[in-house]
């Protein structure tokens, strides 16, 4: 038996384990919620219990059939995370009188059955290389959306990102960080050697051609267009870093990373100047502390300054998960969430949150390591790279280490859209991860099959 044979094993035991630890969490977490207010555990309390049960052990059944191999720490950093994001929603829910957190219970188990759907049926990850182009096309299709009348919800909260459908709001830019991902990787991993070969050389760098740089101005162009046209300057940062990292990764040049910082640079310097809209948000960054600054409207920073007043009030150890006044933030069960776990978890709280977000990206990268082919590879760093950056960009800008964006939190935020996209995310990586660490034949390919999709040559 090889070694890889012999350090290969399913280990689908050690995720049963560390989920009976996430459920823990999660449902402990509610329960602190209601303890911390003096109420009893009614029977909310144990359907929502019972329901991440029933979900965490049908998404572990669907591993133990059809990803056997996949990695046994993932799911269940997840399964902590959303079941602790319903835990301070609830929080908040009963401070403000609203009911998101049984509206983000709806969507946990519509993601987890979507997810649960994509790895059923995707067996392979390499066929969707297949798929590179019309990818891209639903894209464009998936970002023009909130802008076409009749179907756009219109402009919410500063920001054109939303579509109805029916009863129902969606984001569909949630949606297109996994079809980009896609594009980016089926294209990069075609063109990768054509890139790396052409260019001129200036000192110890080696620049692109000029017709090789389509897909970067493209990339660019999108995302000052999501800026322009949606006024979301977050996600206009995650398209943008989506492809500087994975076309770092196809060719390990640094050329393309200073390239794509002077082009975002250069994009940012001018939406400051020309988008009112922007400008607030920087100025509200950089003068939060100015009264004039805060009480303004709209464009104001009473927000992130509530936030981090908030965090500060937490302390060490924090409040507690059902006392304190998170409800004082503005949108505290969304894009502030964090600050509302760092008032009612505290800072120890809090750091073992952004260390779970850690494990789940490396874990994510292990996985990118590991697999043999080079589609699988910037896919899974690709959207592991994606939940990453959004991490940084709301946690960044709720820390005032840069501008607040609209993004939601992965797991953590209330919001459908986000979570099913983040879900879906997980399935594509726990796949990866399967073939990344299953053992594998070391002799030569039955007749007929390529090596780059597993599937008959035509």
């Amino acid at each position: 038996m090889s070694q890889q044979q012999a350090v290969a094993k399913p280990r689908r035991d050690v995720e049963a384990l560390l989920l009976l630890v996430a459920l823990g969490i999660g449902i402990g977490a509610s329960a602190m919620v209601s303890l911390d207010r003096n109420e009893a555990l009614g029977s909310g309390f144990w359907f929502q219990a019972g329901t991440l049960t029933i979900l965490a052990a049908g998404f572990h059944v669907v591993l133990r059939l059809r990803a056997s191999y996949a990695d046994p720490v993932i799911l269940p950093i997840v399964v902590a995370l959303n079941g602790l994001g319903i835990a301070m929603i609830q929080s908040l829910d009963a401070a403000t009188g609203t009911d998101a957190g049984a509206n983000q219970l709806k969507w946990t188990a519509v993601s987890v059955l979507i997810a649960a759907a994509v790895l059923w049926f995707l067996k392979d990850h390499r066929v969707l290389r297949r798929y590179t182009f019309i990818s891209l096309a639903v894209s464009a299709v998936l970002l023009i959306l909130p802008l076409v009348p009749g179907v756009s919800a219109g402009d919410i909260n500063g920001a054109s990102v939303w579509i109805r459908l029916g009863p129902l709001q969606f984001q569909p830019g949630e949606i297109v960080k996994i079809t980009l991902g896609i594009f980016f990787a089926g294209y990069l991993s075609t063109h990768r050697d054509l890139i790396l070969l052409a260019g001129r050389k200036v000192g110890p760098l080696q620049f692109p051609r000029v017709k090789d740089m389509g897909p970067m101005v493209t990339a660019w162009a999108a995302s000052v267009g999501v800026l322009v046209f949606q006024h979301d300057l977050g996600m206009s940062i995650l398209f943008f870093g989506l492809f500087m990292v994975m076309i770092y990764v196809a060719t390990s040049r640094v050329t393309w990373v200073l390239l794509g910082l002077v082009l975002m640079a250069a994009g940012g310097y001018a939406a400051a100047r020309i988008f009112p809209h922007v400008g607030l948000r920087f100025d509200s960054w950089l003068n939060a502390f100015d009264p004039a600054v805060y009480d303004r409207f709209p464009g104001g920073s009473s927000q992130v300054v509530q936030g981090l007043f908030g965090m500060a009030s937490g302390g060490l150890v924090g409040t507690g998960l059902g006392l304190g006044r998170p409800d004082l933030v503005p949108f505290a069960n969304s894009d502030m969430i964090i600050a509302s776990l760092g008032e009612g978890l505290g800072l120890i709280g809090l750091f073992a949150i952004i260390a779970l977000y850690l494990l789940l990206f490396t874990r994510g990268f292990r996985a990118a390591l590991g697999t043999r082919d080079t589609f699988g590879k910037l896919m899974a760093c690709g959207l592991s790279f994606a939940m990453a950056i959004q991490c940084f960009i709301i946690m960044g800008g709720v820390t005032r280490l840069i501008p607040l964006t609209g993004l939601t939190t992965p797991f953590l935020s209330a919001g459908g859209s986000s979570l099913l996209a983040n879900w879906i995310i997980v399935a594509l990586l726990l796949r990866i991860s399967d073939a990344a660490r299953r053992p594998h034949a070391t002799g030569p390919l039955p007749t007929g099959l390529d090596e780059t999709v597993g599937t008959p040559v035509r």
